[in-house]
């Protein structure tokens, strides 16, 4: 059973968990698409990912590999109390903070892993890090978003730096992939579809919270109100430019209908876009 539970949220979401423990335990980690780091502070914690049982002493670690574990988390169960330490990797927060940079070291070639999960022999500036969290939890209010973002970064530069380098970067290297579509690129691809916020948000693989902030940063406009105006204005051009019908261009411009596009583009331009074609082309 848990005994005690701390966190830190990050944009919306858990980054950090302190999690203290004794049996019988079972705690099923808030996990989504993400891989997550954890250390015992205390006991023997027994980690089982289908056929493959792995044991985690004190002052151990393991990073665990979401993204290809099934987005299953097996049950731990230990014989006496326990304390546990989780930081978690949310890709679309790692893309903020690294503002869609990779990491130096980190290299992707866009491929899946079978490599779920790695055991981590410790080293000092692990240890030291997790004094530094211990310290955090014991002084909440001294927490903010820069240092939860700066304490992420540091994990991850320490763990590209153990001797388990290697199978550490081929864990983590897959929430940075490299052939991954800038923000930009994907907006600018899809912005006369008849997309929702929601779905334009999944391509680009943030929450739609997130999905806002970023987009109010780079066009320092809403979403709604950037799309619609682009929309209008390439409506605008096509009915000087070309013949097309009214309709066909409403609904290549991204409108599911036709009142709803007129309405839009009376709001806009202070006309219809009947007259707006005549005034314009002189017919």
């Amino acid at each position: 059973m848990v005994t005690s539970y701390k966190k830190f949220d990050l944009f919306g979401k858990t980054v950090i968990q302190k999690v203290d423990f004794k049996s019988p335990f079972k705690f099923v980690f808030p996990i989504a698409e993400q891989s997550c780091f954890l250390y015992m502070l205390k006991g023997q914690l027994g980690f089982q990912n289908g056929d493959t049982k792995q044991k985690i002493e004190a002052h151990r670690s393991l990073l665990l590999n979401c993204l290809t574990s099934g987005k299953q988390i097996q049950q731990s169960r230990m014989e006496r109390e326990g304390e546990i330490i989780i930081v978690s990797f949310h890709p679309d927060i790692l893309k903020m903070v690294y503002d869609r940079e990779i990491p130096p070291g980190f290299k992707s070639d866009g491929q899946v892993t079978n490599k779920n999960s790695h055991l981590i022999n410790n080293d000092f500036l692990i240890q030291k890090y997790i004094e530094g969290l211990l310290f955090y939890f014991e002084n909440p209010s001294l927490v903010n978003d820069e240092l939860l973002v700066l304490k992420l970064k540091e994990i991850i530069l320490l763990l590209a730096q153990t001797k388990d380098a290697e199978h550490i970067q081929v864990i983590l290297s897959q929430l940075f992939p490299s052939t991954a579509y800038s923000f930009k690129q994907i907006i600018e691809a899809n912005l006369f579809l008849q997309l929702g916020i929601g779905e334009l948000a999944q391509k680009t693989n943030l929450s739609i919270s997130s999905f806002k902030r970023e987009f109010k940063k780079l066009y320092n406009d809403s979403p709604a109100s950037y799309i619609k105006t682009k929309k209008l204005e390439r409506a605008a051009e096509l009915l000087v430019a070309s013949s097309t019908r009214i309709t066909d261009i409403a609904f290549d411009c991204g409108f599911n209908d036709l009142a709803n596009f007129t309405k839009s583009f009376h709001e806009r331009y202070k006309q219809s876009p009947t007259n707006y074609r005549l005034k314009f082309r002189g017919e």
